[in-house]
């Protein structure tokens, strides 16, 4: 019989670690989080803070179970090593009613059995202060969301959010988008000297660096190319240098999503939810194996085992010049460096091994973790650089041209770089350049890019907003509230999005302020590392927030509070229309006429000075998403659109093409398998049908199953808007958790 109990969270976590134990260890899974603050209240006591937890529903049986298991026994909590994971800990020894004393707690940052036997031997303590630091950002987030999302619900519309930090995230998209909006583009010129072999651009005109308005009219450019034409170019100066191309540090969590999302074309959230199934463990004809570190960090630092494998690997396989030397990532002082990065548990299994293993997406996120791994620890690239300037015989005009030539590979052997072409001529200081052609290219300046995933992690990284565990939430929660939509990988904000950043903004400037929010995460990384008390901040927070809250409050219980918004949209009377909000939501009234004329809320727009840009928009604009398939029927790509009845996918190419379908799910019918569809009734209320069986469901499957009895669960949306799992079989509800 088993004296001592290791409890995990999850069940493919528990069957990995089980593989590494003795018959005298029992592995158990809470299955996540087992305790919460309520749903059905604040949770928290107004004078001091302290919260209030209950058992979750649906995870009573759970903690019953571990209960029974942990009677007489040894107990280790081995949750994960970050502020959740540590939370998680406590909430279950206070539960199991363990001594706050006792050395319980175990920590890994890789799933091998040299690494639990190595914990198993030096347990510790809880660490409050990370503990601490979780209800911290547990409590603030709930006084925010629980305080500010029914004023949302009061003026505008039922099932609208504002989280913390997701709120910070939409102002950074609203704003830029704001700067698109108003960005007036203007046309210029690039002019080249083309000879045989190579081609220079014009970089200097009298001193001053060439850029976008140097030249801006066709009678200058003209003029330019006329000068030129008739000068005599000579080389001014040749300059030779050796560059070198660091290898990349090993993934962290940012630069794990950028990656996935530019190369592999994923999502965040999709990205972590494979790297967790790597992370716990797989099941393999060789048993259950956990393949890489632990996924959620920010540290680039690496172990001296882990270094030498990776010698051992570069030296057998390249050479040993290859071999870079050792190298230490920055640790600024938003870099927590609790744990390592993440990279492969066994580097010897390369790509083309872990294929007799591994498969589908874990086995492309495996081999990019892997080839990024082994690239960080090798020597740099190096190239051979030249620069060569042409001047005419005034000094008026400088054309340059820079080419490169690689000495050695180094890290690209594994990563492949872009570099510049060779120069085709060896030019020499004072030689004659006669161009065969000189010729220019018309361009107009561009608008900032709107973020994607990536370059919005990378944002929010840079700024110190949220931590490297939310990223993947704060999007997927602005996804799915409809604040912003992906289009052909550009995050968009809606007019939905757009109204509620002008709520917060307006009423709530330091929960937007991304100042404010960063320094907040110091705050709770200064809870973490002891010097810090988390009730201080949370008060420190709680009292300038107040005052906001109940200015708010007053005005809306007055009657004084309206959210309203003027459009650059006319009504047929010469009227304007404004944005109002209704029983059902936002809609357009005619100042004049008092004409009403229904609005799209999820339609690209913005707000510019208190106006809604609605003139390019159609009104009832059909909504159109790019989606990543083609039509079957002549290629083009599809597009998600929303018709009267809902959405549906269509061909791009309509009037054309007529190809149209029902949108599919992600997840299979839980009877046979196969493929489900959402459809929309006539009364307006969301069904799926099963393509293959037939078989309906109102509520849309999802590919989890129930922790009681194990059956499909399906996701449910309640009164109020409140988004749950729902399990038909056992008629419970389940947290979908939050932002």
């Amino acid at each position: 019989m088993p004296d001592k109990l290791v409890i995990v969270e999850s069940p493919a976590k528990a069957k990995t670690i089980g593989r590494y134990l003795g018959k005298n260890y029992e592995v158990a899974a809470s299955k996540g989080h087992v305790r919460d603050l309520p749903e059905s209240n604040l949770g928290l006591n107004p004078e001091n803070f302290e919260p209030t937890y209950e058992v979750l529903k649906g995870k009573e049986k759970v903690v019953q179970e571990l209960k029974k298991k942990s009677k007489g026994k040894k107990v280790f909590l081995a949750s994960d090593l970050d502020r959740e994971g540590e939370a998680i800990a406590w909430h279950i020894s206070e539960l199991l009613g363990l001594p706050r004393d006792e050395k319980n707690r175990i920590v890994f940052n890789e799933i091998t059995e040299s690494a639990i036997r190595s914990a198993i031997l030096s347990p510790r303590n809880i660490d409050m202060s990370k503990v601490e630091a979780q209800v911290a950002r547990r409590v603030l987030d709930r006084i925010v969301g629980y305080k500010i999302s029914p004023l949302l619900w009061r003026t505008m519309t039922k099932g609208l959010s504002a989280g913390r930090v997701q709120s910070v995230a939409l102002k950074l998209m609203v704003e830029l988008e704001k700067k698109i909006a108003v960005f007036v583009p203007h046309r210029f010129f690039k002019i080249f000297a083309k000879t045989a072999e190579d081609r220079f651009a014009l970089s200097q005109i009298e001193g001053k660096k060439f850029n976008n308005k140097s030249v801006t009219t066709e009678e200058k450019r003209d003029e330019i190319i006329e000068e030129l034409s008739k000068s005599v170019l000579r080389v001014k100066d040749v300059k030779k240098r050796t560059s070198k191309r660091s290898a990349p540090m090993p993934f962290i969590t940012s630069t794990l999503q950028q990656s996935a999302i530019g190369e592999l074309g994923w999502s965040a959230s999709k990205t972590m939810k494979v790297a967790q199934q790597l992370y716990e463990g797989i099941e393999t004809d060789q048993g259950q194996i956990a393949f890489i570190t632990y996924m959620r960090t920010d540290s680039t630092r690496i172990s001296s085992q882990a270094r030498d494998k990776a010698v051992e690997i570069i030296s057998n396989s390249f050479g040993s010049e290859y071999v870079g030397p050792v190298r230490s990532g920055g640790k600024g002082k938003k870099i927590q460096d609790a744990h390592e990065a993440i990279r492969p548990t066994y580097p010897e299994n390369d790509p083309e091994m872990a294929k007799r293993l591994l498969s589908g997406d874990n086995l492309r996120l495996y081999a990019l973790i892997w080839n990024r791994f082994i690239a960080s620890q090798m020597a740099s690239a190096e190239y051979a650089v030249t620069d060569v300037e042409l001047a005419d015989e005034s000094g008026k005009y400088i054309l340059s041209l820079t080419g490169e030539r690689r000495l050695f590979d180094g890290f690209e052997r594994i990563i492949s770089r872009s570099s510049k072409s060779e120069i085709g001529h060896d030019y020499k200081k004072g030689e004659l350049v006669k161009p065969s052609k000189l010729e220019w290219e018309e361009d107009t300046t561009k608008p900032p890019s709107r973020f994607s995933e990536a370059s919005l992690v990378k944002e929010l990284e840079k700024r110190g907003i949220g931590r490297p565990s939310t990223y993947a939430t704060i999007i997927s929660t602005l996804l799915d509230r409809k604040y912003v939509l992906r289009q052909s990988r550009e995050l968009r904000p809606t007019l939905l999005g757009s109204i509620v950043n002008e709520f917060l903004n307006e009423y709530f400037p330091d929960v937007v302020n991304t100042n404010f929010t960063a320094n907040m995460e110091e705050e709770l990384d200064g809870v973490e590392n002891g010097s810090k008390k988390w009730r201080d901040v949370v008060h420190d927070f709680y009292e300038g927030f107040r005052i906001d809250l109940d200015q708010i409050d007053k005005k809306i219980k007055k009657g004084e509070l309206r959210i309203e918004f003027e459009t650059d949209r006319e009504c047929s009377c010469g009227g304007a229309f404004k944005v109002v909000f209704g029983r059902y939501g936002g809609y357009l009234k005619c100042q004049s006429c008092d004409k009403n004329e229904s609005v799209d809320m999820t339609s690209f727009t913005c707000v510019i000075d208190g106006k809604v840009l609605l003139k390019d928009v159609a009104p009832n604009q059909k909504l159109e998403v790019e989606i990543d398939e083609s039509c079957p029927e002549c290629g083009s790509n599809l597009v998600k659109r929303k018709g009267r009845y809902g959405e549906f996918i269509a061909c791009s190419a309509y009037p054309k093409c007529k190809y149209t379908r029902n949108v599919r799910i992600d997840a299979h019918c839980p009877k046979c398998g196969g493929v489900v569809e959402k459809l929309r009734s006539k009364k307006g209320k969301n069904y799926y049908k099963c393509s293959g069986c037939g078989e309906m469901f109102w509520n849309e499957p999802t590919e989890e199953k129930c922790e009681i009895c194990g059956s499909n669960l399906f996701l449910k949306v309640k009164r109020g808007g409140k988004r749950v799992k729902y399990c038909e079989n056992c008629k419970k509800d389940f947290e979908v958790g939050e932002a």
